[in-house]
């Protein structure tokens, strides 16, 4: 039988939505198939061997990870790759078992952005999702857009600021912003997920406090275009070479935008399959597929899309560890498919396993 090491938490800001992904997924392991190896990533780092029960703590809505397991490490040998414990020396204490393939539900920096990718190629370890170039590209929203722009893919406007640019000369900045984008702008931090740091700006008034928030995240902001009421389309991605799109399915946010409040704290509704012509559902499924080449990626993706009041449809952004909730888009649209969620994570180790 194949030990599966699922990583979940981590340093990120998206720590307690990786924690709600991995409780989801490690009930959904098929153990006739698989015997799963839980090590959850604590906030400061520290990977840490679980008795795989993901539970919020005391006073809190969301789970976490408890800094109270054994330290474990993951090293390469001649056989293999090794899961072992160490003691508070850094000293190898035992061997806890070989690790045949890993399935990294982490997501945002330190998890989704080809760092831990990075590690699981250099021992050797398969692991699910996309590979480290794809990684670093998808959680990086400035390459990724150029990404986007290189194959030819319908964009909104949108610029980049640096935090030494607004801190050298602010009303510079705010200046061009203007000259190039009209009002309303929703800033982001460039390298995150699920919404965090997200701020909607309708005057020059709002914008210090939209970068502020945003450079809590990042030293790079993306200031992007806003859109009246533009629909929030989705679609999930799997495979390798080989590649399958499900029908969109549609965002219908509580709050003035999807937030990260709206999408796990939140009564949004999710509506699947989205109604829209079949003809945009079509052009949908294509530029999904286009998305997914342009940054190379393989095992999964969720590709967002807005579709404008005047008819436009743009590409919003790919998610390379889309979430794995019970609220969350990805699953619910392949069960609409048809794949039930243990289906889904099967497929997914097998993805990760397949040849290169």
């Amino acid at each position: 039988m194949k030990r599966v090491l699922l990583l979940y938490g981590g340093r990120s800001s998206e720590h307690e939505v990786s924690c709600l992904s991995a409780r989801s997924v490690l009930a959904a392991i098929d153990r006739d198939r698989y015997e799963v190896v839980p090590v959850g990533i604590t906030r400061d780092g520290r990977w840490t061997l679980t008795d795989g029960v993901i539970q919020p703590r005391a006073g809190r809505a969301l789970p976490e990870v408890a800094d109270s397991g054994p330290t474990v490490a993951l090293v390469g040998s001649k056989d293999g790759a090794r899961l072992v414990q160490v003691d508070e020396d850094g000293e190898t204490a035992k061997v806890v078992g070989r690790i045949d393939v890993a399935f990294p539900v982490l997501h945002g920096p330190w998890g989704e952005d080809g760092t831990v990718q990075g590690l699981l190629a250099t021992v050797g370890v398969p692991y699910v999702g996309a590979d480290v170039t794809a990684s670093s590209i998808g959680i990086d929203k400035g390459a990724m857009k150029a990404a986007f722009a290189a194959r030819g893919l319908p964009q909104g406007p949108y610029v980049s600021v640096h935090r030494r640019r607004w801190d050298t000369d602010p009303s510079l900045v705010a200046g061009t912003l203007e000259d190039q984008l009209p009002y309303p702008w929703f800033v982001k931090p460039a390298r995150q997920g699920s919404s965090i740091g997200i701020g909607r700006v309708a005057t020059r008034d709002e914008l210090e406090a939209a970068l502020v928030e945003a450079y809590g995240y990042d030293d790079v902001a993306i200031v992007e275009q806003g859109f009246a009421s533009p629909r929030e389309l989705e679609v999930g991605v799997l495979g390798n070479e080989d590649i399958e799109v499900t029908a969109p399915g549609e965002i219908r946010p509580s709050h003035e935008f999807y937030d990260f409040e709206a999408k796990y704290l939140d009564d949004s509704e999710l509506v699947v399959p989205a109604d829209i012509p079949a003809e945009v559902a079509e052009r949908i499924d294509h530029l999904a597929r286009e998305a997914y080449r342009a940054i190379g990626c393989t095992g999964m993706a969720r590709v967002d899309f807005f579709l404008t009041a005047d008819g436009d449809l743009l590409v919003n952004e790919i998610n390379t560890i889309p979430g794995f909730t019970p609220n969350s888009m990805f699953p619910r649209l392949w069960d609409a498919e048809g794949v039930t969620y243990p289906q889904l994570v099967d497929r997914l180790l097998d993805f990760a396993q397949e040849p290169a």
